[in-house]
Parts: structure tokens; sequence; C-alpha cells
């Protein structure tokens, strides 16, 4: 392969890698956010709040980990359980889930996860993978 097709796939890589990082973060500080301030889910209990916002915080920080090791890596396992990101954002846009009412966050997390999951299926998936 010629030197520019490996950095194209290098550069996708990193771009991905990046937007997941970020998904993972907004989790991360969904759960904080939940944790500290359980009130912005309305009229649920304040204690089952905080604990899906503790669960939560550890699911951003399990999925931060993931991106940072071994999706860089490009290790499969790593790509099909990032789909979580996805998914999580899916559920809180379609069940109106806080935190927040404008939902557009949600959006937007939804959008940079399916980019960061799509971008390097043919790096990872290809018959003639190229390790970088």
């Amino acid at each position: 392969m010629c030197p520019t097709i490996i950095q194209q796939q290098t550069r996708l890589l990193k771009i991905s890698w990046i937007l997941l990082l970020a998904s993972g973060i907004g989790i991360l500080g969904f759960g904080i956010i939940v944790t500290a301030y359980p009130q912005i889910g309305g009229h649920t209990e304040e204690g089952l709040l905080r604990a899906i916002g503790v669960a939560t915080t550890g699911m951003g920080i399990f999925g931060i980990m993931i991106t940072l090791e071994a999706f860089r890596r490009k290790e499969k396992w790593a790509w099909f359980t990032l789909w979580y990101y996805p998914i999580f954002w899916t559920i809180h846009l379609v069940g109106e889930l806080p935190p927040g009412n404008d939902h557009i966050h949600q959006i937007v997390f939804i959008v940079i996860s399916l980019l960061g999951l799509l971008l390097p299926v043919r790096q990872l998936f290809s018959r003639n993978m190229v390790k970088s």
C-alpha cells in the first residue's frame, strides 16, 4: 500500500477514537451531573437517580478506557462494545431522559458516536488489515 493510504487510515482511526472519547466524556459528565444534582430527574426518587448517576459515571469511565486502550489498538471487541454509545444516547433521546430539556446534546452525541464507529470500519474489517 502506498503511504498516503496508510496515513489516511491512521488519520481516520485518530478522528474515530477522538469522537468516541468525546462521547465517553459526555456519558461520564452525564453520570456526574445526575449524581450531584438528582433533582434534574423530576419527580423520581433522589436515591435512585444518584445510583443511576454513579452507574453511568462508571460506564463513562469504562468506555473511555476501552476507547483509549483497546479501540486505538484496533481490537474488534472494543468496536463492538462501543456500540453502546449510540444506543445509550438514542434511548435517552427517545425516552426524553435527563439531563436537560433541549435534547440537542443527545443528537450531537448520537452523530459523533456513529461517525466514530463507522469511519474506521474498512480499516478494522478489511481482509488486508494494515497495522500501524
